[in-house]
């Protein structure tokens, strides 16, 4: 008598069957009626319908004179040799009276390789696979989008049916893409995305887990604004997604990026508020903003920035003021008293860093210039007094020597 599986293992049982059914399964039905295909590289046979097996048949190629290179007739049946993708074609065959007994047309490509897959989730209630084909087969391409449910609770186990074993859902609006709808924070999903076409399929296995793949979309309804008699300051403003779920223990943190549009490097900061002030903006210069988000608790990744928005700060009113009486004022003066110069100068409105630069320059110059003419000076003295130690030296010889001529002599003595 053959012992009974245990439950546990009879529901992963039928978990693997139904995975393999859905990742092998080809679908029927790959085009219109008279259509062959066929693997690059193999030998194919197309087959004359209505030919009978001892009448002589030919075969013909649309387009072409001749028929490909290597093909051979047997039995009725035009044999293709080592095909390539330019040995597709349309191709009928005939009896021997010319008449058309068949057309087939042949479309030649390759088996599918395993598709790149990635998923991310939006919320967390549902999460989205997208997938591209790794080999370009040429080939009409189906897909079979299926998931499961890895960890199962008691209840899950007791009821379980179909073993956890769903559609992931396409849209036909977004080709390469498909959905699970009711997802759970805390499990692990297994999907399977099979690449179907007329020669065979392949299929990739990928695990995933809510925490790992949740990526909000940007915020919305970013708005940027002045504030009044606050020269460097901007108020930032936004809105959760549309897309996230609106239940409080589902937070988003946020981050703010910032930076003058003539600038190129961006300031950023963090906030969990949908709000925040600019203190350090440039006043009078135009800035743009962006905002994105991730899960309060560090879950997942950033979303894409928000679409940009821009505001000025508002200038100084003490320092436009304090501008427009200078300007008033200077425009007053010329316009009372107007200058008898033939060519007079223009009005210098250089930048006063430019000025402060220039008066630096100068002072530095000048230093330079006091301290080589200081050490001229020194050099100069110190070669004028050893000079006149030099000169010192033969007088004193000479006074020496007077002395001693002065001296009486022994003769004069006796």
């Amino acid at each position: 008598m053959r012992s009974p599986i245990p439950g546990l293992g009879r529901v992963m049982v039928f978990l693997a069957a139904a995975l393999a059914s859905a990742s092998l399964a080809v679908p029927e039905g790959w085009g219109e009626e008279g259509v062959q295909y066929g693997q690059v590289g193999t030998e194919v046979t197309l087959s004359c319908t209505g030919a009978y097996s001892s009448s002589p048949v030919q075969w013909r190629r649309a387009g072409a004179a001749v028929l490909p290179e290597g093909s051979a007739v047997r039995r009725g049946a035009l044999v293709l040799p080592r095909t390539s993708l330019a040995t597709a074609g349309t191709y009928s065959c005939h009896s021997e009276d010319g008449g058309l007994l068949h057309a087939v047309s042949l479309r030649l490509g390759y088996l599918p390789g395993v598709p790149f897959v990635s998923c991310r989730a939006s919320d967390y209630e549902n999460f989205s696979c997208s997938w591209t084909s790794s080999v370009e087969t040429f080939l009409p391409t189906r897909y079979i989008t299926t998931y499961r449910k890895k960890s199962l609770t008691g209840e899950e186990k007791r009821r379980n049916k179909n073993g956890h074993v769903g559609p992931c859902l396409q849209d036909p609006s977004r080709p390469g893409t498909c959905t699970v709808h009711g997802s759970e924070f805390w499990s692990s999903y297994r999907l399977n995305i099979t690449e179907v076409n007329p020669l065979g399929s392949s299929f990739r296995l990928l695990d995933v887990t809510m925490q790992a793949i949740i990526k909000p979309d940007p915020p919305e309804g970013l708005v940027v604004e002045p504030i009044p008699l606050a020269p460097r300051r901007l108020h930032v403003s936004w809105k959760y997604p549309s897309s996230w779920p609106k239940e409080p223990h589902f937070q988003l943190r946020f981050r703010l990026q910032y930076r003058p549009v003539i600038h190129r490097s961006w300031s950023v900061v963090e906030t969990v508020n949908l709000s925040e002030v600019i203190t350090d903006a440039f006043a009078g210069l135009e800035h743009v903003v962006q905002v994105s988000a991730k899960d309060f608790l560090d879950a997942g990744n950033w979303s894409e920035w928000s679409a940009e928005a821009r505001a000025t700060p508002v200038r100084d009113p003490a320092t436009t003021a304090s501008e427009e009486t200078t300007t008033d004022a200077s425009l007053e003066t010329l316009a009372e008293e107007p200058s008898q110069a033939p060519n007079p100068e223009p009005i210098n409105r250089s930048d006063p860093l430019e000025k402060m630069a220039i008066l630096v320059s100068l002072g530095i110059f000048a230093f330079f210039v006091l301290a080589a003419v200081l050490v001229i000076t020194i050099l100069i003295w110190l070669r004028v007094r050893k000079h006149g130690k030099d000169e010192t030296k033969p007088h004193n010889f000479l006074v020496a020597a007077t002395h001693l001529k002065a001296l009486p002599t022994e003769a004069q003595i006796l």
